[in-house]
């Protein structure tokens, strides 16, 4: 130890993958998923911009354009072995611009402004949950103990997931062409749904948690395929449909969970305490 001040961009959840650094720690390897990181902040901006001129297609594509980056990015540093904590720093705050600020900015534009006070508190309450749920993940990352987790679970809806449900009304508009799917008290209630559901303690499935079986593997490749080929062809319809699945998993990751936890309750009862 030499005692000189350690900058905390410096330090790293494990070995230095790279060979040479850039000013400020940051190794050429890291630059790879932080760009990509990047991009997605990038998208949700440039969602809010499009929204301003009124190109509200625009803007829902661009979010889910950093949807989709930001799933990308952390497996890519994952693979390239670049985690850092500068990453997850920049991730979070991605995410609470992304999936927060700018859903909750789209939506008051689109539809909400008509009822400035309550349009403007539900859609405050979209992007201070989104932060809030992001700060309970980062407060969260370094604890052993945590149930949901443990078990292959999430705890409530994630950030993206919940941006892509916030559009909901939005989807159905724009597919049908009616006017009262941007009733701004329609949206305002379901705004503050997804805003409770993100900060919210269920338990909601993961990858982990829906991993197939093998004998339905096969199946579900055809699926992924439909589903990419109805994204091209009936895109908004396609979104409103997931949006669907994904409302209706949700009382079946809770009832999953409970079993679970009975599971471990009667295996933890089984155990003789030591002597």
């Amino acid at each position: 130890m030499t005692g000189e001040p350690v900058d905390p961009e410096q330090v790293y959840d494990g070995d230095d993958f790279g060979r040479h650094r850039l000013p400020r720690g940051l190794t050429l390897r890291a630059l790879v998923p932080n760009a990509i990181t990047s991009g997605a902040l990038c998208c949700g901006l440039t969602g809010i911009r499009f929204a301003i001129g009124g190109d509200f297609k625009a803007a829902v594509l661009a979010v889910i354009l950093a949807g989709v980056l930001d799933g990308i990015d952390g497996r890519v540093a994952r693979l390239m072995k670049a985690q850092s904590r500068f990453g997850a720093e920049l991730d979070s705050l991605s995410d609470a611009i992304s999936f927060g600020v700018a859903p909750a900015l789209i939506l008051y534009l689109w539809s909400l402004q008509e009822i400035p006070r309550l349009g403007w508190f539900a859609a405050l309450a979209l992007a201070v949950c989104c932060a809030l749920r992001l700060a309970r993940f980062n407060a969260r990352i370094d604890m052993s103990e945590q149930p949901h987790k443990s078990a292959g679970f999430l705890t409530g809806v994630p950030a993206p997931v919940g941006a892509g449900l916030a559009f909901l009304p939005l989807y159905l508009w724009i597919a049908s062409g009616r006017e009262e799917f941007r009733e701004p008290i329609i949206v305002a209630v379901w705004a503050a749904a997804i805003a409770f559901m993100m900060i919210s303690n269920m338990a909601t499935m993961s990858w982990t948690s829906l991993r197939p079986r093998r004998s339905i593997r096969l199946e579900l490749i055809l699926l992924f395929g439909i589903v990419i080929a109805a994204l091209l062809t009936e895109p908004w319809l396609t979104l409103v449909a997931i949006c669907a699945a994904y409302v209706l998993c949700i009382p079946l990751g809770i009832v999953r969970y409970a079993r679970v936890r009975r599971l471990r309750a009667a295996k933890e009862r089984a155990v003789p305490p030591l002597a």
